[in-house]
């Protein structure tokens, strides 16, 4: 279960607060969030207007849901915003009123205060005595409560609960202090409801400077000291009265009931769950803006149940390098009984873009957003893990070789049956025959363990054995005319173009041997 994003900001709204979970504990580790790209997939695909939507789906992205009946809970709310656009124009709305207003109730809950004759300079700066921000701050959450009962309730049920949530908000004591008096008593600050039927001594609160009543009381003791005591000139009391007034009532105000309150409200369990709830109605807007301005087909995943992990994509293309980029070439994908593709190709042949696309592509279908694809039918993975060669540090005392192995035994006992891992390279940094050994056993641990394995490699002889033994998918990047398609063929690819690449970046033989002739 995740936590209301209200109760992770320390200081200021942070829109990436989020971590991924340790590794086995959630569907993605660091590494795997690292390597995935999965800041860049959050870039490509937020359209959401306010800061708590953009924390929301980063939120999504670090931590990815594992229950399909959750997915497709939120996968119904985006097609019914689809097929309703009335209820998608009133939502956006709503959200588009909210963006222009949210940072006044950040302000109010996270500001500096600067004291009596301070001048606010920066955004979180709030001078005077922080009525103005209170006021402003308060009238966002009643705004968007009220907004919310103005619709007509939604059919999907996480819709449903996302407007229960926000409704709720107001049988909530935060919103009881925020939309009526608030009173200051010897058992601390009360709302009206709370004070009802009591009659105790209490101090109301109001956040204004000018207080009527307490200038009445002022006004009546002055006149009774002018009636009684012989002052030349009352002019003279007055204005020192005003002086006095002004910083006790402010002060009065601030410390003993603005920020009190504030320090509530970033406490309340219902603000933050009515904050979370705003964010995932943008969350869901994002989506469909996503679809929108994509550029190529996108459709939401047909997801399906499975004793083991399996995918089959049509037209696959990239999220982060397809978006508006009519150029970019798509790929057909099915990753069912077989449980394991190896991949080979030369560089820059599109390898690694591809196993980033099928990750990425997983990763979104598992938040419940569209994918680039004309057709997608997958399980949810309960882990995506995506190895890439690491180097090795100075304290680890095992080599290249060591620090990787280590990392493909996290992965190897953390993953199941219905997990996605991508392989790029394995067992580097020791010999030829060594290298094959190690590769052979770790592939066969996988495919025994029955999940959708994908290796990246340069070493064909490794593929060579495993088609010998009738196990795997071989695959191999398309060139024609020394040049790339970016297709993903079937075969297996027994060149490296590595010269071609030397050429291109200009490091040759012939490069350096003229390098070398140009310094003699």
């Amino acid at each position: 279960m995740t936590h209301p994003l209200l109760s992770s900001w320390q200081h200021s709204p942070d829109i990436k607060v989020t971590q991924p979970l340790a590794t086995g504990q959630g569907v993605i580790d660091q590494s795997a969030f690292d390597t995935i790209e999965v800041d860049k997939l959050f870039e490509a695909v937020n359209h959401a207007s306010t800061t708590i939507g953009q924390a929301v789906l980063f939120r999504s992205l670090t931590q990815p849901m594992d229950n399909i009946d959750d997915i497709k809970a939120k996968q119904a709310a985006v097609e019914e915003l689809q097929s309703n656009p009335a209820l998608l124009e009133a939502l956006d709305n709503i959200v588009q009123t909210a963006a222009n207003h949210e940072k006044n109730f950040y302000l109010l809950l996270f500001g500096q205060f600067l004291g009596t004759f301070g001048t606010a300079r920066k955004d979180y700066e709030i001078e005077g005595y922080g009525y103005r921000p209170y006021k402003r701050g308060i009238r966002f959450m009643l705004a968007l409560v009220e907004q919310i009962q103005t619709v007509p309730t939604p059919k999907s049920p996480y819709l449903i609960a996302l407007f229960d949530q926000i409704k709720g908000f107001a049988h909530s004591r935060a919103y009881s202090l925020m939309s009526e008096s608030v009173y200051i008593t010897e058992k601390g600050i009360q709302s009206k409801r709370e004070r009802k039927g009591s009659f105790t001594p209490a101090v109301i609160f109001k956040p204004r400077l000018i207080k009527p009543l307490l200038i009445t009381l002022l006004v009546a003791i002055f006149w009774l000291l002018t009636e009684f005591i012989p002052i030349p000139d009352e002019v003279i009391l007055v204005t020192p009265l005003l002086l006095i007034y002004i910083p006790i009532v402010g002060g009065f105000d601030r410390d003993s009931c603005i920020i009190p309150l504030r320090n509530e409200f970033k406490q309340s369990p219902e603000v933050a769950q009515t904050l979370d709830a705003l964010g995932q109605l943008d969350e869901l807007l994002s989506f469909i803006k996503f679809s929108v301005v994509f550029g190529h087909d996108v459709v939401l995943p047909t997801l399906i149940h499975g004793e083991h992990h399996q995918i089959n994509l049509q037209d696959a293309k990239n999220p982060v390098l397809g978006k508006e980029n009519p150029r970019y070439v798509g790929n057909d994908f099915v990753l069912e009984n077989d449980k394991l593709v190896l991949v080979t190709g030369p560089n820059s042949g599109g390898k690694t873009a591809f196993c980033k696309t099928i990750t990425q592509i997983q990763l979104l279908a598992q938040i419940g957003c569209f994918v680039p694809a004309q057709a997608a039918t997958l399980t949810v993975a309960d882990r995506i893990f995506y190895q890439v060669s690491e180097i090795s540090h100075l304290n680890d005392g095992e080599g290249r070789f060591g620090t990787e192995l280590k990392r493909t035994k996290d992965i190897f006992l953390a993953s199941t049956a219905k997990s996605l891992i991508v392989l790029d390279e394995l067992s580097e940094g020791t010999t030829f025959e060594e290298k094959m050994e190690s590769s052979s056993n770790v592939l066969n641990g996988f495919y025994r363990k029955g999940n959708s394995t994908i290796l990246i490699t340069h070493n064909h002889q490794l593929v060579d054995k495993f088609v010998r033994d009738g196990i795997g998918l071989p695959r191999q990047v398309e060139f024609a005319n020394d040049a790339p398609t970016y297709k993903l063929i079937a075969g297996i690819s027994r060149v490296s173009h590595a010269d071609r690449v030397a050429k291109k970046i200009g490091f040759s033989k012939e490069d350096i041997d003229n390098y070398l002739a140009g310094s003699a």
